[in-house]
């Protein structure tokens, strides 16, 4: 049975000392060194996760260990336990396609700046953002294998993140929005359209929404949960990231006879298949048969029926184009973000900014204030 005990070294360092088994030509027991820093108690859980790893044959040696053995290391050992389904599918997809196919054999402790750099050179084509993560995830990852002591520093931190320049987003005219609308007419899609350009919320909160959730009466709805859909965890629902996310929203009165016609339609159907009326508790998006329908599976029904009709919109630009709108309007943009859920208005000047117009009056307001001031 393997064993360790821990050293402290430093004020916030640690040394590890664990047997990794017996040498195989010798017979001689094998020890192993590694230094760690944080608390004792996260010592003693890394201890415990390099003893558990050598009795399963897992362990390998950190001036051994290859990118992608840590990578593999630390999708087990920390972003599984400490992440959501969605966030660890995510660094799981980033890791494996952009750096471990590229630099998945380098040894970690031999891993140089510059190969990072490489890594979002070779990415051009692709999206900003895609590079930016991709840099976010290597810059945590390897936070903790200098934590954990496999490597003296984070070559990360060496490397500029790279830049996301501002990228136009797609918002449609009053025309567009009505040829959406008369191409979906008579089609499920065309109620998750309507509230959709109605209210600017997501997919997942879309998915997620109940009937209690809404009060045609009242004409608004409240966002409570999203859907989530990954393949480490399936579909989940879930609270919305932020305190910002959980939100009442009032309803256009167009969308409020939108969504009667869909609940008597859906009531119908249910009547019909003898399943009964909907309990308030029901998804007001659910597949024909009552049952949650894929966020995934609803984007590629979207853009099917988009390619069909010619039009090139994507499920997202409804949400764009109700931001747009409301901006267009004049409303604040403290009063847009809460509508749209964003976790701060900075979020929402960072997406939207160069739709809000300058204030041309500014200058006469302020030379105003200056005379009366004399």
């Amino acid at each position: 049975m393997s064993t360790g005990n821990i050293t402290r070294r430093g004020k916030h360092s640690w040394r590890l000392k664990f047997d990794i088994g017996r040498n195989p030509a010798t017979g001689e027991r094998q020890t192993r060194l590694v230094t760690v820093r944080g608390t004792k108690k996260q010592a003693q859980e890394e201890l415990a996760k390099l003893i558990a790893s050598a009795a399963t044959g897992q362990y390998v040696d950190a001036s051994k260990a290859t990118v992608a053995q840590f990578a593999e290391r630390w999708l087990r050992d920390w972003a599984a336990r400490n992440t959501s389904n969605k966030t660890y599918t995510r660094y799981e997809q980033l890791l494996r396609k952009h750096v471990c196919a590229r630099i998945g054999t380098v040894p970690v402790q031999k891993l140089r700046a510059a190969d990072l750099q490489g890594i979002y050179t070779a990415m051009d084509g692709l999206a900003d953002r895609t590079r930016l993560h991709v840099h976010r995830v290597v810059h945590r990852m390897l936070r903790h294998a200098a934590q954990w002591g496999v490597v003296h520093q984070n070559v990360a931190a060496l490397v500029d993140a790279p830049t996301v320049r501002g990228q136009e987003i797609d918002v449609l005219t009053a025309q567009q929005m009505q040829a959406v609308l008369e191409t979906l007419r008579g089609r499920s899609l065309y109620p998750i359209a309507a509230v959709a350009l109605g209210t600017g919320m997501r997919r997942g909160e879309l998915l997620a929404l109940r009937w209690q959730d809404v009060d045609l009466n009242g004409a608004k709805l409240r966002v409570e949960r999203t859907l989530e859909q990954t393949t480490r965890g399936g579909l989940v629902f879930k609270e919305p990231k932020t305190r910002h996310g959980r939100r009442t929203i009032t309803l256009p009165s167009s969308t409020v006879a939108d969504l009667r016609t869909h609940w008597k339609a859906q009531q119908e159907r249910r009547m019909a298949l003898g399943m009964g009326k909907a309990p308030e508790s029901s998804l007001v998006f659910a597949a024909w048969d009552g049952s949650t329908r894929s966020p995934n599976g609803l984007t590629k029904e979207w853009s099917l029926a988009m390619t069909k009709a010619g039009l090139r919109v994507t499920l997202h630009s409804l949400r764009h184009t109700h931001a747009s709108t409301l901006i267009a309007s004049g409303l604040d943009v403290l009063t847009i973000s809460r509508r749209l859920g964003h976790g701060s208005p900075a979020i929402t000047l960072s997406v939207y900014g160069h739709l809000f117009k300058t204030d041309g009056g500014a200058a006469d307001a302020m030379e105003r204030a200056l005379r009366g001031a004399e």
